[in-house]
């Protein structure tokens, strides 16, 4: 046993610490733990099936009898044309590719997760057991968003399985065994440690990986983390790699994030999310200072969706979520995370900063997904007037008057009442640094909305009147998406 002392000099007090062999190097042995999870992991062979044909768009003679899919020389009458020089005839042709995939089973009757991206759009999905026993699959569920999926199969006899643990007790530095199938091989063990914690790729809106340095690969996709109890706190994902091996950076998917989601999928074949109806964005030192925050906290509601919850509860653009359901909101993507896990109906109470003071509203959350169908119904509105335009330049931009020749030339939608057009950045300003570009249009300074440059203009005079140093703003993009922008007024 090896003691390292430290010493505190004013008080003469020691502290010891305490190293043995089993810590510093890990667990003697994980083959028990091994052997009592490997039956429960499984290969996934999914195979898509689509029509593919040749000489796409080009004349060819016509096909004369016996010729095409499945004839016996079909190969032969295409490498023909291709050698007299003249294009193939179409030939509808079915052409399968496969992926590889892993997966576990969680319950004997025969439900298998595995991630959605293994069984994506394929038409014929196989369970390969560890005895070498296949099951044609059934799929019950998938969602793109957490990446799972739920599959059905029906074993002769159950099956073994495994459960879920509490993913949140995962600590930085806990052993964990990742089983899989990686480059097709069929299963393999490898072990590790847990890296880090709520890790966000940007792979989607509810990014809060486990980081592993356990071995994932190519194929491990839908396997699971164990931790040393034998309980899956994780599935594996992703890897980031410039080879495509692994480099000992893989993200699992928590539990704790899944676990609904399979629920949902088990019940209703499909996901229901809770729903505000905002849009939110990050809080910089800038703008949180600009909304008297105190501190950089908080998810700011950028737009308020006309159909939405949010609407009728009364918030709007510039209030900042601080505490959703009574959870503190550390940072924007937080909210979404918290939003999706509570159930569709629920009264939830928010409280949020709304200009330096704390508020309260109560939202009854709508469904996530019948908010997006909406959206995506949603057309092109009747065309405002325009005016004449007229160009002013502050705080780095060039700003101009919306018209149908701005409109046009940057593709501004129509559903862009009113506004400003920014038609330039200066490069050597902080608009530039903050990513302001041309065609964007600028909607509000200090939450009052601007119709014309000289709008603009006349609001930056008076903060700086008022001794203000940071203008916020609320800049849209051509296709209507807002977010908030703070800059110095000098």
């Amino acid at each position: 046993m090896k003691v390292f002392q430290a010493y505190v000099a004013a008080g003469f007090t020691a502290l010891l610490i305490s190293l043995t062999p089993a810590a510093a190097k890990g667990p003697d042995s994980l083959s028990e733990l091994a052997e009592k999870v490997q039956d429960a992991v499984v290969n996934i062979s999914a195979t898509q099936t689509v029509e593919a044909k040749h000489n796409k768009g080009g004349e060819g003679p016509q096909l004369p009898p016996g010729v095409g899919p499945g004839a016996p020389f079909d190969d032969l009458f295409e490498e023909f044309f291709r050698r007299r020089g003249q294009g193939a005839p179409e030939i509808p042709r079915q052409r399968r590719s496969s992926s590889l995939g892993s997966g576990f089973v969680i319950d004997p009757s025969g439900i298998v997760i595995t991630n959605n991206h293994v069984i994506a759009d394929a038409n014929e999905v196989t369970v390969i057991f560890n005895d070498g026993q296949k099951l044609k699959a059934e799929i019950l569920g998938k969602d793109q968003k957490v990446d799972v999926a739920v599959l059905k199969v029906k074993p002769e006899k159950p099956l073994k399985a495994v459960k879920f643990g509490d993913s949140d007790k995962a600590k930085v530095g806990d052993w964990v065994l990742a089983v899989g199938n990686p480059f097709g091989l069929g299963g393999s063990v490898t072990a590790g440690i847990v890296s880090a914690r709520n890790r966000n790729i940007d792979s989607g809106p509810y990014d809060n990986y486990i980081q592993t340095d356990a071995s994932i690969n190519k194929g491990n996709s839908g396997g699971p983390l164990f931790n040393m109890d034998g309980e899956v706190i994780g599935i594996n994902t992703a890897i980031l790699s410039p080879s495509g091996g692994s480099v000992g950076i893989g993200f699992a998917t928590p539990a704790n994030t899944v676990q609904p989601v399979i629920e949902q999928l088990q019940q209703y074949g499909e996901t229901r999310r809770g729903w505000l109806g905002v849009r939110i964005q990050n809080i910089d030192d800038a703008i949180a200072e600009t909304l008297s925050l105190g501190a950089t906290r908080g998810a700011l509601v950028a737009g308020v969706d006309d159909k939405g919850p949010s609407k009728a509860a009364g918030l709007k653009a510039g209030d900042v979520i601080v505490k959703f359901d009574g959870k503190p909101i550390k940072e924007s993507r937080d909210l979404p995370k918290l939003v999706a896990a509570t159930p569709v109906g629920k009264d939830v109470e928010l409280v949020i900063m709304r200009g330096g003071k704390e508020q309260t509203k109560t939202v009854k959350l709508g469904r996530l997904e019948d908010g997006e169908k909406v959206a995506s119904r949603d057309g092109d509105k009747d065309k405002p007037e325009s005016g004449a335009a007229s160009s002013q330049s502050v705080l780095g931009l060039e700003l101009s008057r919306l018209s149908d020749e701005l409109r046009a030339r940057y593709q501004i939608k129509d559903t862009l009442k009113s506004g400003v057009v920014i038609t330039g950045v200066d490069p050597r300003s902080e608009a530039a640094e903050k990513r302001l570009q041309p065609g964007e249009v600028l909607l509000e300074v200090n939450q009052e909305a601007v119709s014309d440059p000289a709008d603009v203009v006349k609001k930056v005079k008076a903060l700086k009147g008022d001794g203000k140093k940071t203008a916020l703003l609320i800049v849209a993009n051509g296709q209507g998406d807002a977010h908030f922008v703070a800059l110095p007024v000098e």
